[in-house]
């Protein structure tokens, strides 16, 4: 960049374009809102038929392409305002040393150099130190050995003029960095010319996305920040201080941040999380596809010569095909559970389903995911329900439509006041019964992240009264919790136990909740109980289903361990009725279980 255009440039007017395209990404985000929040949910609500379900499916795809209009517009907008604010601080750089040339009357020259007058005392032979031209330094080095001189020359308009030179060269130097840098980012961020978002879109939205962010750290940089260790609290205070410009920039270039930071408005995680979800899905996808293409599929069947008889055996299942089949689906278990929450999304409005919101997501590893059914920040009831052994983003489906069913019983039995149920699958759960499940570090690990949930549950509630908190937790994930209220606070009204093996404190008392406010439930035929009560060692210990814990015992009909969430079963209405504050009105058995010294003795 010339000294003429950096003196032409207005940063003001990137500014403009900024919010320009600002406005066009909310527009698309409330466009993208109104179709697939309202306008479809009532549809399916409403409408039935093969011409109702086409034209769903043309408002999803509407919806979507809005969606990438929010994205893409935000990214720009970003990026625009980077580029100001970068290019801003080298002009006033320029213009701070054009102002001192012409104090000093010193003359600068179309290409930087800087021409200076005679000056200074009289040498020996009568004559002024004569003038000069120098050119800026910009290498810090060579810069400091140039003013070193110069503060030796016996004319004091050189050190003036050299310093000139040296801030004009410097703040060109910075605007041709910055016109560099975003000069390609701002040509990436452009769309096909097609009017479909497919898979391969979000693949580049999410490469645009890393692209804008590492260029735009300095910017960043310059707005305030999150706080490393502050807590949901503080989360909320840092989010309350950033202007809207700024609250834009950093869910534009910084998602996956925004939406990981409890205490924030639902809303604004749930924006965050839905872009990266697009996005690692696009990703994902095709990383599928490039394993397909490395491993084709085996011919399903095969004829076979039984050694023993000689007999050919046509079209017996192909042993090689059934093993490719197996690692097909393992590559693709993460795009499931991608489409399971997604799945859940366009179900809103279908059987009274309420809209649904993403609080956390990642694809990393055996993946996270917190999926809540209606908004957390304005309901009178919230439930959190924590997965245990074999939980993970690929088979997630199971444990979202728990939530559901729970959210279905206790807002039918509400009175009227709003319920919000959230599967929370934030910790990384234990991936087997007999290798894992044994060891307790899975869930001190994933205490303190519960702990902070349940705490920003707090800070982001808007509603007139606080609202009323309950923790359902399953098998591995009763452990996480009784970790959770024994290092931390829970946070929680109520405490509900299914299929528990054990929960690191020995009675209810220590659970963190008022006094009567645990369950628990234990179906018949569900070995996991009794796994945890003799331990793996014939050691006895004791479980929430044992009568010295203290906890209320639940009345359930189903069996096994999976079962607890079953429609229309006695185990879910129990819950429910905890859940919607009833728990006055939940079914109990006599006598929760065996006293354990029996079940020594019959051992």
């Amino acid at each position: 960049m010339d000294l003429a255009t950096l003196k032409a440039i207005e940063p003001t007017e990137f500014g403009e374009a900024a919010n320009g395209y600002r406005r066009t990404s909310e527009m698309a985000s409330a466009a993208n809102d109104r179709v697939t929040r309202q306008i479809t949910a009532a549809m399916r609500k409403s409408l039935k038929g093969k011409a109702a379900t086409a034209a769903i499916q043309q408002l999803t795809e509407l919806g979507e392409n809005f969606h990438y209009i929010q994205i893409e517009c935000g990214l720009v907008s970003s990026a625009l305002d980077a580029f100001a604010y970068e290019v801003e601080a080298a002009k006033k750089k320029l213009d701070a040393a054009l102002a001192d040339a012409r104090s000093a009357k010193l003359t600068v020259h179309p290409d930087g150099s800087v021409t200076y007058p005679p000056g200074g005392e009289k040498g020996k032979d009568g004559k002024t130190p004569e003038g000069g031209t120098v050119t800026g330094l910009t290498d810090q080095t060579a810069s400091a050995i140039g003013r070193q001189a110069a503060s030796f020359d016996p004319n004091p308009n050189f050190r003036l003029a050299q310093d000139c030179a040296d801030g004009i060269a410097t703040a060109l130097k910075e605007a041709t960095e910055a016109d560099a840098k975003w000069a390609p980012k701002l040509r990436a961020l452009k769309a096909d010319d097609d009017l479909t978002v497919s898979d391969r879109d979000w693949a580049d939205a999410m490469s645009d996305n890393k692209g804008v962010n590492a260029a735009g750290r300095e910017y960043l940089a310059s707005t305030p920040q999150p706080p490393k260790e502050g807590g949901p609290r503080a989360n909320s205070e840092w989010w309350k201080s950033l202007g809207p410009d700024e609250k834009a920039a950093w869910i534009a270039m910084r998602p996956k941040s925004v939406g990981e930071l409890d205490g924030l408005p639902v809303t604004v995680r749930d924006e965050a999380n839905r872009m990266v979800l697009a996005e690692a899905r696009g990703v994902a996808q095709g990383e599928y596809e490039t394993w397909l293409k490395k491993h084709p599929e085996p011919p399903r069947s095969m004829d076979y010569v039984d050694q023993m008889t000689g007999v050919l055996m046509k079209g017996v299942l192909n042993p090689k095909w059934t093993e490719w089949e197996a690692a097909r689906k393992d590559a693709h278990k993460t795009i499931d559970g991608m489409d399971a929450i997604q799945e859940r999304f366009d179900a809103s409005g279908t059987k009274r389903m309420p809209p649904a919101y993403l609080l956390g997501f990642s694809a990393e590893g055996d993946g996270r995911a917190i999926v809540a059914n209606g908004n957390p920040d304005t309901a009178d009831h919230q439930s959190v329900y924590v997965p245990g052994t074999t939980a993970s983003l690929g088979n997630i489906e199971g444990d979202i439509n728990r939530t559901v069913n729970i959210w279905n019983a206790a807002d039918a039995i509400a009175g009227g006041k709003s319920v919000s149920t959230i599967t929370w699958l934030g910790y990384d759960a234990p991936d087997s019964v007999p290798k894992d499940a044994p060891f307790e570090h899975y869930a001190y690990d994933g205490a303190p992240a519960l702990n902070q949930f349940m705490e920003g549950l707090e800070t982001s509630h808007t509603g007139n009264a606080e609202p009323h908190r309950t923790v359902i937790s399953h098998s591995y994930g009763t452990t996480l919790v009784g970790a959770a209220a024994e290092t931390g606070h829970l946070n929680a009204d109520d405490v509900v136990f299914a299929g528990s093996p054990g929960v690191k404190v020995s009675g209810a008392e220590e659970m963190d909740v008022p006094k009567g406010h645990v369950w628990n439930a234990e179906a018949e035929g569900d070995v996991v109980p009794d796994l945890g009560r003799f331990g793996h060692g014939g050691d006895l210990f004791i479980i929430p289903s044992d009568p010295g814990f203290g906890a209320n015992q639940m009345a359930t009909e189903t069996e096994g361990h999976s079962g607890y969430w079953d429609e229309k079963s006695t185990s879910l209405l129990n819950q429910a009725r905890v859940v919607a504050g009833k728990g006055g009105e939940v079914e109990l058995i006599e006598e929760p279980t065996t006293p354990p010294e029996e079940l020594m003795r019959a051992k």
